[in-house]
């Protein structure tokens, strides 16, 4: 019976510990996510094509949202919207690997008499009342409390195993390198989470269960199993997810068959630069070496990786309703508004872009074009349809979350605008086209002088749309301004090519249907920068509403 009792104490103290570790690493990261989301993007703009700056930004944010995920998620946005290329992204991700183990640095601090009282302050603060930055600051000391305390509930629950025979053979057998880093693999990528098994690692070499060099070979199976979640995150994802998470799995596991024949020189490292005696000091500092020195081996070939990488998986040609799929509308992100948000800007982006693309389109159609055109034409009207519908309906679940009230601002702008270009789709779509079936019924054809104004004047029209959904896309307020400052002389050309038409104007046959139809088709383009002026202005009026930094 006491065999039996120990059995439950031994796995309900090591799931349970385990259980407390992970959600309070949850907690961590998301209130550091929140807290610090905006900064973070500021952060890896900064990357420039030196690689040594861009490993240390991948570093500094990981460090600070305890997460390489999140950095890869912003990689991608800036390597899509053509801000980074993927070479530089190459040294932000081994960078980001160096900061990953800042966790196991706190880690292995002796803390866990502190615990308790972290999360009573952490509970505490995160539901007073009042400014939501100090609640994600509460959360944020809550989650790492209940992360020491869930490590001293598995180290405690550890303690019989020590002189468990059954236990000990298996921990015998670790100490093959092979076996040790094929231990730390699949264990992490069950659990998803490198932390928890680095932590599981220091506490059982903290006991002495596990020797140095153990500990060393299972934390870098760990490195390899944290691939599993980057791999899984990236299935269903832009090119641009894959080819980072690819980069991810090839560092990872190239670093671990270059060190596994030098661990034990390596233990010999860590115990050098550690206080003697202090394990889990040793464990973390040669997890850092581990990072730190394969980032230096391999950061010279930044380039020559990115090339084999975007060999293997190449850019290829889509359907349009394929390339108008929804790109960067990531489920894992709702819970983080700041990166769902941008993410939602870049999706945007590319409906004005298709949508930018519909009204170029129209012209040709519209003043001579054919049947086949014009259904052509209203076909692309599907795609738009389906993207608004799928943003409308992400930020529908973004919105659920917890906004500040700058997000809520951004959030409105961005339905706002989807709504803008789902319209100006439908105007181009049922109304030029609509127009232009009956022009062509009435064989009323459009004059060579009034093809070639109207030609110069949708001219203006497009560059302002393309203007407006760029400024919103890279929130340019100087873009924005100019597109709300081109309404005089669009004005003045719209009044000239009336006036100028109407004057023309003569009783022969047709000549009143084709003034109807020409004057049709400039209140329908006139409509179109209305609403691109208003996109831009959406734009303006979020600058005028952000705090100064």
């Amino acid at each position: 019976m006491t065999l039996d009792l120990d059995k439950f104490a031994l796995f309900t103290g090591l799931f349970g510990g385990l259980a407390l570790f992970l959600f309070g690493m949850d907690l961590l990261t998301n209130g550091l996510k929140r807290a610090a989301g905006d900064r973070l993007k500021d952060l890896l703009g900064k990357v420039t094509s030196n690689r040594f700056f861009g490993a240390g930004m991948g570093a500094v944010v990981t460090a600070l949202v305890n997460s390489s995920s999140v950095t890869t998620v912003i990689l991608v946005g800036f390597i899509s919207a053509g801000l980074m290329s993927m070479a530089q992204s190459v040294s932000v991700i081994m960078g980001a690997n160096i900061g990953s183990t800042m966790t196991a640095q706190i880690l292995a601090f002796n803390v866990t008499r502190y615990a308790l009282p972290m999360i009573t302050l952490g509970f505490l603060v995160s539901y007073l009342p009042g400014n939501r930055n100090r609640q994600d600051y509460g959360r944020m000391l809550l989650g790492i409390g209940l992360v020491f305390y869930g490590m001293g509930v598995m180290s405690e629950a550890m303690i019989p195993l020590r002189s468990e025979p059954a236990f000990i053979n298996f921990i015998a057998t670790l100490s093959n390198p092979l076996l040790a880093v094929l231990t730390g693999m699949v264990f992490t990528a069950i659990i998803q989470s490198s932390a928890a098994t680095t932590g599981i690692v220091i506490v059982l070499a903290g006991q002495g269960i596990v020797t140095l060099e153990t500990a060393i070979a299972v934390a870098m199976g760990a490195n390899i199993g944290t691939c599993a979640t980057a791999g899984l995150a990236a299935i269903g994802k832009p090119r641009e997810a894959v080819r980072a998470a690819i980069v991810h799995v090839l560092f990872n596991v190239l670093g671990v068959l270059v060190w596994i024949l030098l661990i034990d020189q390596m233990a010999e490292i860590a115990r050098y630069i550690s206080p003697q005696g202090d394990v889990p000091r040793q464990v973390a500092n040669a997890h850092t070496i581990f990072n730190v020195a394969n980032t230096f081996l391999f950061i010279g070939f930044t380039t020559q990786i990115a090339r084999f990488v975007e060999w293997l998986v190449p850019d290829r040609p889509l359907s349009t309703e394929l390339v108008l799929a929804p790109k960067y509308l990531d489920a894992s992100l709702i819970s983080t508004p700041t990166f769902a948000l941008e993410n939602v800007r870049r999706e945007i982006g590319r409906l004005g872009e298709h949508v930018t693309d519909m009204l170029n389109k129209s012209l040709p159609a519209s003043l001579s074009g054919s049947k086949a055109q014009l259904e052509a034409l209203s076909a692309m009207d599907k795609p738009v349809d389906d993207l608004h519908r799928a943003i409308l309906e992400y930020l529908g679940e973004v919105s659920r979350s917890r906004l500040s009230d700058e997000q809520s601002r951004d959030l409105m702008q961005l339905v706002t605008v989807a709504n803008d270009l789902e319209h100006i789709a439908d105007v181009v779509a049922e109304d030029i086209v609509t127009s232009t079936r009956k022009r062509m019924e009435e064989h009323a054809g459009i004059s060579p002088y009034t093809a070639k104004r109207i030609t110069d004047y949708h001219a203006q029209i497009a560059r302002a749309l393309e203007g407006a959904v760029r400024s919103v896309f890279t929130q340019d307020i100087e873009l924005a301004e100019a597109v709300r400052g081109m309404k005089h002389d669009v004005v003045e050309m719209s009044r000239y090519i009336s006036r100028t038409r109407f004057e023309r104007l003569k009783s022969s046959d047709g000549a009143i249907n084709r003034y109807v139809r020409e004057v049709e088709l400039l209140e329908l383009l006139d409509g179109i920068f209305r609403t691109a002026r208003r996109i831009a202005r959406s734009q303006l009026e979020r600058a005028e509403v952000e705090p100064a930094i």
